[in-house]
């Protein structure tokens, strides 16, 4: 009986011990709807946004009543919930959704169903179709392609021409 009591005691000390965390969570809904001869369809675009602390005093061994907070590094992860208007929803690491630029004409990638659509001039251009971490098939006009995304956000398109057995690089430049 006595060492059920010391192990229940010990347990109680041990959880209250974990580390403490300061928790802050935003969320941002964005709903888009379409109506065409087809009817009104929305698609529902969700970002929630992760910051957490951990929280430790500056110097925890000193006999002060009131101790200070000691700055600690945020982590801070984003995660982008993608509904489409047939009911299906994706997870989407980084949302490219954005204008970019390229050879004179600007064009708009938006979010569709399984991956990406490029828009200039409410004309389909082009879909973009993730196949690993920031690596995409890039489809447009009987053309297929490599895409992904640099470090300042642009979007950089290889592709191979195989009467010449080279490869042409083309930048998109994100506005």
């Amino acid at each position: 009986m006595k060492t059920t009591i010391l192990t229940i005691t010990a347990a109680f000390f041990a959880f209250s011990a974990q580390a403490q965390q300061q928790v802050q969570k935003e969320s941002t809904t964005t709903v888009t709807t379409v109506k065409d001869s087809d009817g009104e369809r929305k698609l529902v675009k969700t970002n929630e946004q992760t910051a957490t602390q951990k929280l430790e005093f500056q110097n925890p061994d000193s006999k002060a009543l009131n101790k200070d907070l000691a700055t600690t590094p945020t982590e801070v992860t984003s995660t982008t919930t993608v509904t489409a208007p047939d009911g299906s929803t994706r997870v989407v690491d980084v949302d490219r959704s954005a204008y970019y630029s390229a050879g004179g004409s600007k064009y708009q990638m938006k979010l569709d169903n399984v991956g990406y659509t490029m828009v200039t001039d409410n004309k389909k251009t082009g879909v973009l179709r993730n196949v690993g971490p920031n690596s995409y098939i890039y489809s447009t006009k009987g053309k297929t392609a490599h895409a992904y995304f640099d470090k300042s956000g642009n979007m950089v398109i290889s592709t191979y021409d195989a009467k010449t057995d080279k490869v042409t690089t083309e930048t998109y430049t994100k506005n």
